[in-house]
């Protein structure tokens, strides 16, 4: 490996060891300096060096250096409910857990995400959101890093399978004012909610979701194929995890999924966790939405934890199988959110043959950027003058079944992660 005199270059992986995020970003922020970033263009194969600095890819440019590590876009993962032990929601919310959260999502190469509030009482969503801005205020690398907070109900269906797993007592029609009270705790940083579109009032709460710059999202909803329409007419521009928080048993046609599948207007969060969706389904959504089609994790707290029975503050208990799955105690019918990261969903979204990984990850870094308006900065893609948000990692392309490892995280030009 060459080290330029006022570069460091990275083939790959960081040429000191393993430091913790927080004390690589230290020393990232106390010796700024052009760094060179070699890999696979994940969408070419050819090899190349990205440059950075001061938070910018300066240069991206062919090289000759020879390694078997790639390098994409930061992921973005829309839905984060948190991740590693560390729960957004819940009656108790710190900072402490955004900060764990975002250390978390480092080790699967996400650069960019919404922290995601679901269906609780007033109070509770006002102490979460508030925890996630008391969390950005403290650290720029935070404030930096979340998109806009997504509130996930509590404007939901109260129907069994619609409501997934969250606790029916805290489900409620729309409410504009109680939605304003959470946007001035957030300090304007609600930039998502989602809602069951045939709750009444919700298509004027849409109107002026959108006229505010919030996505409005349809999910958790019995909507009929006329409601769906009237959703999108008024402004929703997002199905949130389409296929899920659903009967488990519907008409086969018409209904509200595939409304949604056939409606051109509308972005569609998908979780490839094989258990959400199975393959087929999966695939057959990813086909028909292709370029807005977004994979997500939906990860809750659990992600990363070891299988076993565990409360949650839904008050409802659930169980996190070896398999990954994640399911209500009381049925496997009914699933949990997921244990799932966004590294993962890539992976079987390419095992399962469904995309190579080089156009799976568009799905989780330039979709999402441009559900969001972000594209144009050049957020979720490398382009030279766009923001240093970038990954390396190892896979074999000519593998039937593949692993992705993440080997680096670099997030606003900071290296924020690095394998042993």
């Amino acid at each position: 490996m060459v080290v330029m005199p006022g570069v460091e270059r990275h083939a790959g992986s960081f040429r000191s060891s393993r430091r913790e995020p927080g004390e690589a970003r230290r020393e990232a922020r106390k010796a700024p300096m052009p760094q060179e970033w070699i890999g696979k263009h994940w969408s070419t194969g050819e090899t190349v060096t990205v440059t950075t600095e001061d938070g910018i890819v300066t240069a991206i440019a062919p090289t000759a250096i020879s390694t078997d590590q790639w390098i994409a876009p930061g992921l973005i993962d829309v839905q984060v409910n948190g991740m590693g032990g560390f729960n957004l929601n819940g009656g108790m919310p710190y900072p402490e857990n955004v900060h764990g959260t975002l250390a978390a999502l480092h080790r699967e190469g996400v650069t960019r995400f919404c922290p995601t509030i679901v269906t609780a009482p007033h109070e509770s969503i006002i102490a979460s959101v508030s925890a996630i801005v008391e969390a950005c205020d403290a650290d720029d690398l935070v404030d930096y890093s979340i998109i806009g907070i997504h509130i996930e109900g509590p404007f939901i269906s109260p129907e069994d399978g619609p409501r997934g797993a969250h606790n029916v007592a805290w489900v409620r029609p729309p409410d504009w004012n109680e939605f304003l009270d959470w946007q001035v705790a957030a300090k304007g940083r609600i930039r998502k909610v989602t809602l069951a579109p045939e709750r009444p009032g919700a298509i004027d709460f849409i109107e002026k979701l959108c006229a505010s710059g919030v996505v409005a999202a349809i999910g958790h909803s019995a909507a009929s194929v006329e409601d769906v329409k009237a959703a999108v007419d008024a402004g929703a521009t997002m199905a949130t995890h389409l296929g899920n928080g659903a009967h488990p048993l519907i008409k086969r046609h018409p209904n509200y999924i595939w409304a949604q599948l056939a409606e051109d207007r509308q972005w569609a969060g998908l979780i490839p966790d094989g258990f959400h969706l199975p393959p087929t389904t999966l695939k057959v959504m990813i086909r028909a939405k292709g370029r807005k089609a977004i994979l997500t994790s939906d990860a809750s707290y659990l992600a990363q934890m070891p299988a076993g029975r565990y409360s949650t503050h839904h008050g409802k208990d659930v169980v996190l199988e070896p398999s990954g799955m994640l399911h209500l105690a009381t049925t496997t019918d009914i699933l949990a959110g997921s244990a799932l990261t966004l590294r993962r969903g890539l992976q079987n979204v390419a095992n399962f043959g469904i995309l190579p990984l080089g156009e799976a990850i568009d799905l989780a870094t330039l979709h999402p950027a441009e559900l969001f308006g972000l594209d144009e900065s050049g957020v979720g893609t490398l382009r030279v003058g766009g923001p240093a948000d970038l990954v390396t990692y190892r896979w074999d392309e000519d593998s039937a079944v593949g692993e992705l490892a993440i080997t680096n995280t670099v997030a606003r030009g900071e290296l924020v992660y690095t394998a042993e």
